[in-house]
C-alpha cells in the first residue's frame, strides 16, 4: 500500500487554503488543484509498503513522538517550486513553527532510513501543496496574483503525527489514517 507520514490541519486552515485556491483560479491557470480537505503537511513519503512493515512504522512513530513536543505553526505566503519563473508546484509556506516541522521531518527521515526506507535527496521544505502546474498558461497573471495575495496568518497546534494510506483514483487520491500518535507534552 502507498503510504506517507504527515501532520493534519484544522478546518479553519483548510478553509483558508480553499479561499486562496479560488482567488488563484481567477487567473485561469492550467493547474491540477489539491482537494482542500486532503491538504496536509507531509513529513515523509514512504511509497509502497507491505502490510507486515506497518507494525514497524507504528513503533517508529511511537519512538519519534516521544522526542517532540506539540508546537504551533502559522501560515505564511504563497510560493512555487522550483521558482516563480519555473512553476511546478503552488504552495503555502509555514512561518512560525517551520523550524519545528523541519526538525520533525529530519528526525523521521533518519529514523525511516534506519529501518530501510530511502533517504530523500532534496532538502525538506515545510509547505502545503495547493496544486501542480500542468502548463505555463496565464503564468504572468498567476505570478502577479501570487505576489499580491494576502494569506491569513492562521495558527494551528501540531500535536499528532499520522501515518496515512493513499489510494489513487481518477477523482484524486483518497487518504485514510492508518495510525495516529500524539506528541508528548513532557
Amino acid at each position: 500500500m502507498r503510504t506517507f507520514i504527515a501532520f493534519d490541519l484544522s478546518e479553519e486552515i483548510k478553509t483558508e487554503l480553499e479561499r486562496l485556491q479560488k482567488e488563484l483560479k481567477t487567473t485561469e491557470p492550467d493547474i491540477k488543484w489539491s482537494n482542500p480537505q486532503n491538504i496536509h503537511l507531509t513529513l515523509k513519503f514512504l511509497g509502497e509498503v507491505d502490510e507486515e512493515n506497518i507494525k514497524e512504522i507504528k513503533q517508529l512513530l511511537d519512538e519519534v513522538s516521544n522526542k517532540i513536543r506539540p508546537f504551533e505553526i502559522t501560515l505564511d505566503k504563497v510560493g512555487t517550486f522550483p521558482s516563480l519563473d519555473r512553476m511546478k508546484v503552488v504552495w503555502v509556506g509555514i512561518d512560525k513553527g517551520s523550524k519545528n516541522v523541519i526538525e520533525t521531518a529530519n528526525l523521521l527521515e533518519t529514523s525511516c532510513e534506519a529501518i530501510g526506507f530511502f533517504k530523500e535527496d532534496r532538502k525538506f521544505s515545510a509547505h502545503l501543496t495547493l496544486g501542480r502546474v500542468k502548463s505555463g498558461k496565464n503564468k504572468v497573471v498567476l505570478k502577479e496574483k501570487m505576489l499580491s495575495i494576502e494569506v491569513k496568518p492562521l495558527n494551528h497546534t501540531m500535536d499528532k503525527i499520522i501515518l496515512y494510506k493513499s489510494t489513487l483514483t481518477r477523482e484524486g487520491p483518497i487518504y485514510d489514517s492508518l495510525y495516529e500518535v500524539g506528541l508528548k507534552d513532557g
